[in-house]
């Protein structure tokens, strides 16, 4: 059985846009959209590893509102816990690292996510899976 693995995501919004990227390469599930996150580090919650990677991947500084039911999914590359956070930016926003942009909360439904993303698309509004 593999070893379960703690992601902390950051779902940054603002004024109705959401902060999207495309995982690249041959990373797992490259070509897929995604929302900024990663792994937790030994010691840290998952709440903050999701402010850490936002930072790390876009530039962006974000603040917790809340949190969005996480679930637990099974990947070629392993048993995946993600940890949904509702974000906002610390300050006013400027343009987020490549290959990260806004994205308008109806055009959610146009991009692929991974199919453990399917319940908080549904939440958001968009609900489109490959």
């Amino acid at each position: 059985m593999d070893e379960l693995i703690h992601i902390g995501i950051a779902v940054v919004e603002q004024d109705g846009r959401f902060l999207v990227g495309e995982r690249t390469g041959t990373t797992p599930l490259a070509g897929y959209s995604e929302f900024p996150g990663g792994k937790v580090q030994a010691g840290e919650q998952p709440a903050a590893a999701a402010v850490r990677e936002c930072l790390e991947e876009t530039g962006l500084a974000v603040t917790i509102r809340g949190n969005y039911p996480g679930c637990r999914h099974q990947y070629d590359h392993g048993l995946l816990q993600l940890h949904f956070f509702d974000c906002t930016p610390v300050e006013p926003t400027h343009p987020p690292k490549s290959p990260f942009r806004w994205v308008d909360r109806d055009q959610l439904a146009n991009l692929s996510f991974p199919p453990a993303n399917r319940e908080l698309l549904a939440l958001l509004g968009g609900e489109n899976l490959a």
